[in-house]
């Protein structure tokens, strides 16, 4: 039963409402039901359930709690503490207690009153976790990466289809207005042709060790074999919970090459007009990676440290983190997370917004009213699956390659590399069963 669009639940309050009216003249409906007054009726409500909230979910969630027409209704998390806070923020925010928990996100999945779920656990659920909600009749709004491999992006992709959901990747930059210009640019015409495009990431790492084995906590406090999900199985410590698992193969992407990648690879697909598409070939060295589109345009991933900023070769340091740069013909124009544009000619200058005009990267406002809204009309989303999937797969065919240290050739229709058996075994993962 579909609890917004499917009408079931709006014809019952009203066919409740009409009723009412006729067995009884003097029964009156408060205004708030029939969304009066400026309230957002009940039969108009979006409900949304959280699977895993830490701090980044936090973060959108905080956002989507200011949307009237919204009303998240349950929290799941695999860990105690986390459920508490989240439970804490919204019904804070709501003045009551009616935030349910639950340890298995699955118990969410099976409410037929809620519509939407937002997805924040950490990278190695984010594809089968959107899978599984998508086949229980959930829209999705998924942190990213929203795979750790090339096959969770394609079965995450085709699921969405096959399903009729709707689905927002958490690429908010797409919805930010500096990053938007920047892309328009070049769209336009206004840098001529375009030549080159960089976009930033981490050094990539790999890392295969383990921390030292730990006593297991009760499933209450830390859902272990939850928490691990498809991963594979390894000893319990209480760092890895913290958040230490990143930059481990086993539960990140694309040896961190997507934590910025899955956004500033992304922003250059999108400005190349791609988004139907992927680089040709992927060739690493110790600083970048350089990819090749049909088109001839050169996509350079550059390698930037951690903390950005503190050895920064060539970027505009104030423009701030996942920074992105197009060079055309005939201009150029960079833009970061701190909202501000720098381009090469005064005549473009002429182009940009006002400065008051900026928005940080990290506001997920507008990116997420844009998924609630496609959610309504039942269409598409600024970051929907098929971007997602081809921005995704670039970023994983570059990390295999550094991975590998040799260039590689990619088949962006059969999505396969081109003679190389060791990378396209790389496309995939082992995923244990994480069902009990």
């Amino acid at each position: 039963m579909t609890t917004l669009l499917g009408t079931s639940r709006r014809n019952f309050l009203w066919g409740t409402a009409a009723a009412a009216a006729a067995t009884s003249l003097t029964t009156v409906l408060p205004g708030r039901v029939l969304g009066k007054d400026g309230a957002t009726a009940p039969s108009e409500t979006l409900t949304l359930g959280v699977i895993g909230i830490g701090p980044r979910c936090t973060y959108d969630l905080t956002a989507m709690l200011k949307f009237n027409d919204i009303r998240c209704v349950a929290i799941a998390d695999v860990q105690a503490s986390r459920r508490k806070a989240g439970k804490e923020l919204v019904d804070k925010h709501y003045g009551n207690s009616d935030c349910q928990l639950y340890r298995d996100f699955r118990e969410v999945l099976d409410r037929k009153d809620i519509d939407a779920v937002l997805i924040a656990t950490g990278d190695r659920w984010h594809a089968a976790a959107s899978i599984e909600a998508a086949k229980a009749g959930k829209d999705v709004y998924s942190e990213k990466p929203c795979g750790i491999t090339i096959a969770d992006c394609q079965r995450l992709a085709d699921t969405m289809h096959e399903t009729g959901r709707v689905f927002q990747a958490g690429t908010q930059r797409r919805s930010v207005p500096n990053f938007q210009k920047a892309v328009e640019l070049v769209h336009t015409g206004k840098l001529g042709q375009l030549k080159t495009m960089h976009a930033s990431v981490y050094i990539p790492t790999l890392d295969n060790t383990w921390l030292p084995s730990e006593p297991q906590p009760t499933r209450e406090v830390v859902d272990w074999n939850m928490w691990l999900g498809p991963a594979a199985w390894r000893p319990f410590n209480q760092k890895y919970v913290d958040g230490r698992w990143r930059g481990q193969w086993d539960f990140d992407s694309g040896a961190r090459l997507l934590d910025w990648g899955a956004h500033t690879v992304d922003l250059c697909q999108w400005a190349n007009q791609s988004d139907d598409t992927l680089p040709l070939e992927y060739i690493p060295s110790e600083k970048n990676i350089v990819c090749k589109y049909a088109n001839g345009v050169e996509l350079i991933i550059d390698f930037l440290p951690e903390p950005f900023g503190k050895r920064e070769p060539h970027y505009i340091t104030r423009l701030g983190t996942c920074p992105v740069r197009f060079i055309g013909s005939e201009g150029s124009v960079e833009t970061g997370d701190e909202g501000e544009i720098v381009v090469s000619s005064k005549a473009l200058e002429k182009e940009l917004p006002d400065a008051s005009k900026r928005v940080r990267g990290l506001d997920v406002s507008a990116h997420a009213r844009n998924f609630f809204d496609a959610i309504r009309t039942r269409g598409t989303t600024a970051a929907n699956p098929d971007v997602m999937r081809r921005s995704h797969l670039a970023c994983h065919a570059a990390a295999i390659a550094w991975i590998l240290n040799r260039p590689l050739k990619f088949d962006p229709v059969k999505e396969e590399f081109i003679g190389d058996t060791d990378a396209n075994l790389l496309r995939s993962r082992p995923a244990r069963d994480w069902r009990v």
